[in-house]
C-alpha cells in the first residue's frame, strides 16, 4: 500500500465533513451530561425529598426524551446526515405521520450520534492538548513544564518516544474519526431511511403530483390549441377574401380577436393553478363546462366549419367534474376536424340518467384519411380524461367518416 493510500483518510474532505456531523452529537449532548451532573450533585449531596427528586427525575426523563421520538428531530438528521456524511436519503412526506418502527429507528440513531459525539468530543479535549504539547517540545516549547512529569514508561526526558507518541495520537484520532464517519455514513439509510409506507406515501404523492401536471397539460393543449385553430383558420380565410370581402374581414378578426381573448383567459386560469399566493390560495378563473357548448359551437361555425348539434337532456344537471371533461373532449374533437376533416361535424350530447354520452361525426378527407386518424397528444388526451372518469372512448376512421364515442359514467346503474 502507497503512503498516499495510508494518508488518504486523514486529508480527505469527506472526512472533515463527516467529523464536523459527528461533533455536532458531541455539542447536542451537553445539555444531557449537565442534566446528569446536576442530578448527580442532587443525589449526593444534602438529603432532599425522595419523592421531589423521584418526581423531578421523572420530569428531566421525559424532556430528554421527548425531542428523540420527535418527526423534527429526524428531519434535522436526514438533513445533517445528507449535508456532511453524503447520504442521499429522502426527505419525510409531509402530512405523513412516521410510524412506530421509523420513530424507534430515528431515536436509536439519534442517540447513538450523541453517544459517539460526546466520546469524540472527549478525545479532542483530552488527547489533542497532550500530543500538541508533545510536538512542542521537541523544539523547546514547554519542555520545562513535562520534565517533571511521567507519560507511563516515559519522562520528560524522553523526547523522541514522546514526540512520536504525539503523532501517533494525533493519526488514531484522524483514522478513528475516518472509521466512525463512514460507519455512520453506511449506517444513516438503515436507521433514518424511509419505512414502507413512508415510501408508499411517497410514491403517492409522486403520483398526484405526476397526475396533476398532466392534467394542466391537457388544459393547455386543449384550450390554446383551439383558439390557435380557430385564428389560423379564420387568418387564412380573411386573407383570401380581403380584397373582395371586407364583411367577412371584420368579422374574422372579431373572431380572432375573441379566440385570443379566450386563450388568455384559459391560459391565466392554468397559470393559476400553479401560482401559489400568499396564504397557499391560488388565482384561478371558472373553467369550461357544457354549459359553454354553444359559445364553442359558434366559435367553431365562425371558422368556416359546419357544425349540426344535437343535444338531448340538459348538461346543467351533469357533476361539475363530467360537465367540465366533456367540454374538453367536444373541444378537441371540433378542433381535429377543423384542423384535419372536412364538414360537416355532427355533434350528438346525450345527458342520461347514469352516463353522459358523445359522438362526433365529419368527413375525412381522401389525402388525409391516415394523419387525421394518427393519434396524436389531443386524442391521448381524451382517453386520459375519459379514463379518469371510468368511461369508454373510442375514436378512429368509419368508411369515409372519423368518428368519436365517448361515455362518461356519473352513477352506478342500480
Amino acid at each position: 500500500m502507497s503512503p498516499r493510500a495510508v494518508l488518504a483518510p486523514l486529508v480527505a474532505a469527506s472526512t472533515w465533513r463527516r467529523g464536523v456531523f459527528l461533533l455536532l452529537g458531541g455539542v447536542l449532548v451537553l445539555p444531557y451530561v449537565l442534566l446528569a451532573v446536576a442530578f448527580g450533585q442532587i443525589f449526593t449531596g444534602p438529603a432532599i425529598a425522595r419523592p421531589l427528586v423521584l418526581v423531578l427525575l421523572l420530569v428531566a426523563i421525559v424532556i430528554a426524551g421527548v425531542p428523540l421520538l420527535l418527526d423534527g428531530s429526524r428531519a434535522l438528521e436526514i438533513a445533517a446526515s445528507r449535508a456532511l456524511l453524503g447520504v442521499d436519503l429522502p426527505d419525510p412526506v409531509p402530512g405523513h405521520r412516521a410510524d412506530r418502527e421509523t420513530r424507534l429507528r430515528a431515536a436509536l440513531w439519534i442517540v447513538t450520534h450523541l453517544v459517539v459525539g460526546g466520546l469524540l468530543m472527549f478525545a479532542l479535549l483530552s488527547t489533542v492538548p497532550m500530543a500538541l504539547a508533545f510536538l512542542a517540545q521537541q523544539v523547546g516549547v514547554g519542555a520545562e513544564l513535562l520534565r517533571d512529569e511521567r507519560f507511563g514508561p516515559f519522562d520528560g526526558n524522553d523526547t523522541g518516544w514522546l514526540t512520536l507518541a504525539g503523532v501517533l495520537l494525533l493519526a488514531g484520532l484522524g483514522y478513528a474519526v475516518a472509521g466512525l464517519g463512514a460507519l455512520a455514513a453506511s449506517m444513516a439509510p438503515v436507521l433514518l431511511g424511509p419505512a414502507q409506507a413512508e415510501r408508499i406515501a411517497a410514491l403517492e404523492a409522486r403520483a398526484a403530483r405526476l397526475a396533476e401536471r398532466n392534467r394542466l397539460a391537457r388544459e393547455l393543449h386543449d384550450s390554446v390549441g383551439h383558439a390557435l385553430t380557430v385564428a389560423t383558420l379564420q387568418a387564412g380565410a380573411a386573407r383570401a377574401v380581403l380584397d373582395s370581402d371586407p364583411a367577412f374581414v371584420r368579422r374574422a378578426l372579431a373572431a380572432i380577436e375573441e379566440a385570443g381573448r379566450t386563450a388568455m383567459d384559459e391560459l391565466d386560469h392554468v397559470l393559476g393553478l400553479l401560482r401559489e399566493r400568499e396564504g397557499g390560495g391560488s388565482a384561478t378563473a371558472p373553467q369550461r363546462t357544457l354549459a359553454d357548448l354553444d359559445r364553442l359551437v359558434a366559435d367553431t361555425r365562425a371558422t368556416g366549419l359546419a357544425v349540426d348539434a344535437h343535444r338531448a337532456g340538459d348538461p346543467a344537471a351533469l357533476p361539475a367534474a363530467v360537465s367540465r371533461e366533456g367540454y374538453r373532449i367536444v373541444q378537441e374533437g371540433l378542433t381535429n376536424a377543423a384542423r384535419h376533416g372536412r364538414g360537416p361535424v355532427i355533434l350528438r350530447l346525450d345527458v342520461g340518467p347514469e352516463a353522459l354520452d358523445l359522438e362526433l361525426v365529419n368527413a375525412l378527407p381522401a389525402p388525409r384519411r391516415a394523419a387525421h386518424g394518427g393519434g396524436g397528444r389531443g386524442l391521448d388526451g381524451m382517453r386520459e380524461r375519459v379514463l379518469l372518469l371510468g368511461g369508454r372512448l373510442t375514436a378512429g376512421p368509419d368508411g369515409d367518416r372519423w368518428r368519436i364515442r365517448a361515455r362518461l359514467p356519473y352513477r352506478e346503474a342500480p
